[in-house]
């Protein structure tokens, strides 16, 4: 951690409209990038507990788009989009995510794949446009928790694949 002239640890100038969530999954760095890039994966994990996912079209490209639509499971429908600003397989990808193109309150999603051992870390750190937006995306959306549930679902999701190739 880097140090201020004080001896204080330095705080990034984001910290307050960030949230940062990481998991460590049991399978190769490779299969947890390729669950986070290919649409056949994404509908199968993406989303909280309960959530399901409409793809209406996908394109991983820099400069590609993912235009979907979730449905929680009280029946509510949520426009999402997402595009990909920076990817570096199979280490990272740098995501801008709103409702809609040209969204003013879309946020910034920075992950990194990490190998450690035989498994993978995934961190994943999202930088909102205003610190009100942060707050408001975790106390009313339960952004932590969900980005938490996100990350279970494709470590169960990825760690089955890992189980049935050994097994098959």
């Amino acid at each position: 951690m880097s140090e201020t002239g004080r001896g204080a640890p330095a705080r990034s100038a984001t910290a307050d409209r960030e949230v940062v969530i990481s998991q460590v999954i049991e399978a190769p760095r490779e299969l947890v990038f390729e669950a986070f890039t290919e649409v056949r994966h994404l509908s199968r994990w993406w989303g909280p507990e309960g959530f399901t996912t409409t793809t209406r079209s996908f394109e991983f490209r820099v400069g590609g788009e993912w235009d979907f639509v979730m449905h929680g499971p009280d029946g509510t429908d949520y426009q999402e989009w997402i595009t990909w600003t920076q990817i570096v397989p199979p280490e990272g990808i740098v995501l801008l995510h709103g409702e809609y193109r040209g969204d003013p309150n879309a946020f910034e999603s920075f992950l990194a794949f990490a190998p450690e051992g035989a498994s993978t870390r995934v961190e994943m750190r999202t930088v909102f446009p205003t610190k009100e937006l942060r707050d408001e995306a975790v106390e009313k959306y339960h952004a932590i928790e969900g980005g938490r549930q996100t990350l279970g679902n494709l470590a169960a999701y990825v760690t089955e694949i890992v189980r049935k190739g050994v097994e098959g």
